[in-house]
């Protein structure tokens, strides 16, 4: 059987230079489809069963985030459940794997994704919940579907906010929230049901359903970076946050948390709104504590390595956490997962993955528990 290379599936990216020989498979990343950056890659490859693959990625050095390549091992899957990493390589301008694959049929990606399907029966599968809701409040520039889903009674004394995948790409964030639900939806689960009783969820699993499909990294069917829209988001360009902002401005909201992931730093963290000029003591304490208690949850997260304060200024308010922290005075925070591996606990086999990133999402209903009054 020949070599083939195939990219026309759900998050499917990837540009063929050559690959006519395994030895010998060049790529290249495919830009977003409607943006300037190269980074998020999946692709199929089938006839080199048993052959000694090396497949070089030539423009990795130019790639939006080139660190991201350093220290990294691309996933790789048979049957697109069980996903582990092979050995890769990096010398600032070329990205080699060599892998032998072992069946006729191998998937390769930046990271284990997260398919629409999956996320449409993750949404089936909770609306069974009797304290859950899903609704439809809005659609994306392709048309799909804007689905939030609401857990507990909406009368309840704190509102909590999570949304994730702003940044399509970044299908670990997609994988945190699976977890988190799971966890908060186990009946057997004390401090779920501890939390339900004086909490209701507002969930947004993919904040960008065209891009998750596209095979983008960083933005939807516009070109929009959704995580720099939330000033002035609009039906022509950016309705997926104008939906979700309404929402919010609707509901109110005391905690607030924003998933994402990081593609240099091996490592789980936080990023917080302590550049806000109106950042008071109280909130600052409150933030801090609430790390505090997330460490002590799980040995998955840290607080060392991280973001500058100052990374953000001239956009600040622009941010989803920041705009909601200046805007509504609560505990407000970007979290960062790696598309790597936890260096502080490392698994070669997998690197971080989706069932850790559910993990560690299963984690923080312990922290936002110990924060309602703060």
């Amino acid at each position: 059987m020949p070599i083939k290379i195939s990219q026309h599936f759900d998050s499917g990216a990837i540009d063929v230079v050559q690959a006519d020989d395994p030895r010998r498979i060049d790529l290249n990343l495919r830009k977003d489809s409607h943006a300037d950056i190269h980074q998020w890659f999946h692709f199929r490859l089938q006839g080199a069963r048993g052959q000694a693959c090396t497949i070089r990625f030539l423009n990795a050095g130019q790639a939006t985030y080139p660190k991201g390549f350093e220290g990294y091992q691309v996933a790789a899957s048979y049957d697109t459940e069980h996903w582990f990493r092979v050995p890769t390589s990096f010398d600032g301008q070329v990205m080699t794997v060599n892998h032998t694959p072992e069946l006729d049929s191998v998937y390769y990606a930046y990271f284990e994704p997260y398919t629409w399907e999956r996320h449409l029966r993750l949404l089936g599968e909770v609306a069974e919940h009797p304290l859950v809701r899903v609704h439809d409040i809005g659609t994306t520039i392709d048309g799909r579907d804007m689905n939030m889903v609401v857990v507990g009674d909406p009368q309840a004394e704190k509102k909590i906010w999570v949304i994730a995948r702003q940044h399509p790409g970044e299908t670990m964030a997609e994988w945190f929230v699976e977890g988190m639900m799971d966890a908060l939806l186990d009946d057997a689960n004390p401090v779920a049901r501890k939390l339900l009783q004086r909490a209701v969820f507002y969930i947004v699993p993919n904040m960008n359903p065209d891009g998750s499909v596209r095979g983008n990294l960083r933005t939807n069917a516009a070109g929009a970076n959704l995580n720099r829209e939330w000033m002035t988001p609009s039906l022509e360009r950016s309705p997926e946050v104008l939906c979700v902002k309404d929402k919010i401005h609707a509901t109110g909201v005391d905690m607030f948390f924003d998933i994402h992931g990081d593609e240099a730093l091996p490592y789980n963290f936080v990023a917080g709104c302590e550049m806000l000029e109106d950042f008071t003591e109280g909130r600052a304490a409150a933030q801090n504590a609430f790390v505090d208690r997330y460490m002590a949850s799980s040995p998955d997260f840290q607080n060392v390595y991280g973001y500058l304060a100052s990374k953000y200024n001239e956009e600040l308010l622009t941010l989803a956490s920041k705009y909601i922290g200046h805007t509504f005075k609560c505990l407000s925070l970007t979290l960062e997962l790696p598309f790597k591996d936890n260096a502080d606990l490392p698994d070669p086999q997998v690197g971080w993955n989706g069932a850790r990133s559910a993990a560690l999402g299963a984690a923080m209903l312990q922290p936002i528990l110990q924060s309602l009054d703060d």
